[in-house]
């Protein structure tokens, strides 16, 4: 098997493993005050040490979550829902046309609920880059308080977005920015204090699913969008996930540091032979920084969803497009904000590399697209 979509789930790092299997034999609740509480209390505290140092944060400014969704919902819902407390209201919401689904959806629903609120979509640029003077207009249209939402680097392209800049300019306009760091962690290096808000995921980083955070930096509006027992310092109740905490600080503390130039070795190798075999291909956002590990790319003789199929029975696993619950692809709304014809968004394939990649893989998927794309010339010259 070669498993190439690391964007989606990085497997488990065997950092990660052991410390979850040695957390496993701690029974006590992180809230209980006898031994086994404070036993898991300390790992869960260690955890959030590991964590605040990955992205340069405070411990206490990181809140664990379920995952980077949470964390993103979080970030929106409780921003506009604690502005409202402290009487500062957050009256426009502006959040860029390639963020994820989580963060659309979110904002969407803010805005049907919220009908004072203006949501405004920040377009980007052809190489799916967030378009920094369009920001700018839209900040200088109306008056009140702003929330901006941008993502350090997109989940299927790579191309990694000019959060420094927007924080500049956020700043410049008092306005809330939140960044999702989810697909950014481990392979740029992300800072927390840019921001007011960031997300990060465990199984984006070689940790479990179902377990990520929110950092909020000191005096951010945030009010809590889950309540009971007051975890997690009164902003997200709920007993904590010991073990998926425990997995996600082992995954920050062990890519902290990490050389990730055999990765990006991998991906310009596999891109100049993919070159070469097809003069033809389209790669995504190529010509401004990305991901080192990610290629977003386009065969156009392809079909993305039949080419996926082929490649996984061939024991190769890659991605097309956006899969949503059922497992059915739709068209890119990345590769649509970027202005990709509909038939060439329709062939577009990410491979993305990771920490347990191996040169073999780039020969093996290679070679089975050699495959695909010999059938696919042999049914079109018949």
């Amino acid at each position: 098997m070669v498993y190439l979509d690391h964007n989606a789930t990085s497997p488990l790092r065997p950092e990660a493993r052991a410390a979850m299997e040695g957390a496993f034999s701690v029974v006590g609740n992180p809230s209980s005050v006898h031994l086994e509480g404070r036993v898991a209390r300390r790992l869960i505290e260690d955890a959030r040490e590991s964590v605040a140092a990955l992205v340069g944060a405070r411990p206490q400014d990181v809140i664990f979550t379920s995952g980077g969704t949470e964390a993103n919902m979080l970030a929106l819902q409780g921003a506009f829902a604690g502005a409202t407390v402290a009487e500062a209201p957050i009256t426009r919401l502006f959040v860029s046309s390639i963020e994820h689904d989580s963060v659309l959806h979110t904002a969407m629903g803010i805005g049907e609920r919220e009908p004072a609120v203006r949501v405004s979509a920040i377009p980007v640029t052809s190489d799916g880059v967030i378009d920094f003077a369009a920001l700018g207009v839209l900040l200088k249209e109306d008056r009140g308080r702003a929330l901006i939402v941008a993502m350090a680097a997109n989940n299927e392209t790579g191309v990694v977005q000019p959060i420094h800049s927007i924080a500049t300019l956020a700043a410049e306009y008092g306005a809330l920015l939140h960044v999702d760091a989810v697909q950014a962690c481990g392979k740029i290096a992300v800072d927390a204090a840019c921001a007011d808000y960031l997300a990060i995921s465990a199984h984006k980083i070689g940790g479990p699913a179902g377990a990520g955070a929110l950092i909020v930096r000191e005096g951010a509006p945030l009010a809590a969008q889950m309540l009971g027992g007051g975890q997690e310092r009164g902003r997200r109740a709920g007993t904590e996930n010991l073990i998926g905490v425990v997995g996600l600080g082992a995954a920050a503390e062990a890519i902290q540091g990490e050389d990730i130039s055999p990765i990006l070795a991998l991906r310009d190798r596999y891109e100049s032979l993919l070159r070469t075999l097809h003069p033809n291909a389209v790669f995504f956002g190529s010509e401004v920084s990305r991901l080192v590990n990610t290629s977003n790319f386009a065969l156009p003789d392809l079909v993305a969803e039949t080419a996926v199929i082929s490649l996984d029975m061939d024991g190769v696993m890659v991605s097309a497009g956006s899969a949503c619950s059922s497992g059915k692809l739709r068209a890119s709304h990345v590769l649509t904000a970027m202005g990709v014809p509909e038939e060439l968004a329709g062939s577009a394939l990410r491979v993305s590399f990771g920490w347990n990649s191996l040169p073999t893989d780039v020969d093996k998927v290679l070679a089975s697209l050699e495959k695909i794309s010999a059938r696919t010339r042999s049914r079109q010259a018949a």
